[in-house]
């Protein structure tokens, strides 16, 4: 709990003595959580990130709900035909409708993106959290291998991997995930090499507490701030990283309603139908800089320096 002392005097009491001079200042106890939620809900920007990341979570979930058609239905009787009247986006060049297809499109956004941070943080803090304690050769070993992870282009790794599996949604994900976990390991790392020599973690080591117990109880709570944080805003970098794939041709299937899929289909159009790449693109850039303002946002509200 942290204290804040006011400078407001406390109302006297009836068995308060005549001579007494002045109240004893009034504590108020403000809980850490609540002065993070304050500080962070503050932000103007945080909340517009966050607004972003709920309205994508509920378009994901109720996409057969919102969406006015079949994605995946073709009429090539309306192929191309610009926005409005019963296509409020148009339709593509095999009478898809794109609204439906853009929204559709959410779930394999919010999937990949978030299944394969995680994927990335899993790794990243388990080989973050044994370098940074153990040091020596563990450290040296692991920092080597993360060095030959970090030589490899995000997406040139990922099409190595995707070619080597096959297209879909979980060789994307697993691809994006493990050439993303090298800098959660050095992250977490250098956090772990301040904190491994603080007091309260010598003061556990002198009770008798296990290296194990140590790690887990004392020193990963108190070292993950920033990799939740960069987590968060990389989230959106994931996405845009699995739109580039399919518009390359080696994400998902081309028929699959996805984002990167989308503009690949208006690429050929470009200058004549352009509302066919433009809503997609659009989409892609509103969810990422959704993810990086919330991961600023929590950034600034969990950073003690600046409380």
């Amino acid at each position: 709990m942290t204290e804040l002392v006011t400078g407001k005097e406390a109302p006297a009491t009836a068995g308060s003595t005549a001579g007494q001079q002045g109240a004893e200042p009034t504590v108020v106890r403000v809980s850490q959580w609540s002065d993070i939620r304050h500080r962070f809900f503050a932000n103007k920007l945080a909340v517009v990130g966050l607004f972003i990341l709920v309205v994508l979570v509920i378009v994901a979930i109720f996409a057969p709900l919102l969406a006015p058609h079949d994605p995946l239905q073709q009429d090539l009787t309306h192929t191309l035909q610009a926005p409005g009247g019963d296509h409020l986006l148009g339709t593509d060049s095999l009478g898809r409708d794109q609204l439906s297809r853009l929204i559709y499109g959410s779930r394999i956004a919010m999937i990949v993106g978030m299944a394969s941070i995680l994927v990335a943080c899993t790794i990243g803090i388990v080989l973050g959290a044994l370098a940074g304690y153990f040091g020596r050769l563990i450290d040296s070993v692991i920092m080597r291998v993360a060095d030959v992870f970090f030589a490899f282009p995000l997406l040139i790794g990922a099409i190595v991997v995707i070619l080597l599996m096959g297209r879909g949604v979980l060789p994307v994900v697993l691809s994006l995930g493990i050439f993303s976990w090298a800098t959660f390991a050095r992250l977490l790392r250098s956090q772990i090499l301040s904190v491994r020599e603080m007091d309260y973690v010598h003061a556990a080591r002198a009770l008798g507490a296990s290296q194990f117990r140590t790690i887990r109880r004392h020193i990963l709570p108190n070292s993950l701030t920033a990799v939740l944080v960069y987590a968060t805003s990389n989230v959106g970098i994931a996405i845009v990283a699995e739109a580039s794939l399919s518009y390359l041709g080696v994400g998902v299937p081309p028929e699959v309603a996805e984002w990167g899929n989308m503009v690949a289909a208006g690429r050929d159009f470009m200058g004549v139908k352009d509302f066919m790449w433009m809503y997609p693109s659009l989409a892609i850039v509103v969810t990422a800089l959704g993810f990086v303002l919330l991961g600023n946002g929590l950034r600034d509200a969990l950073d003690p320096k600046l409380r």
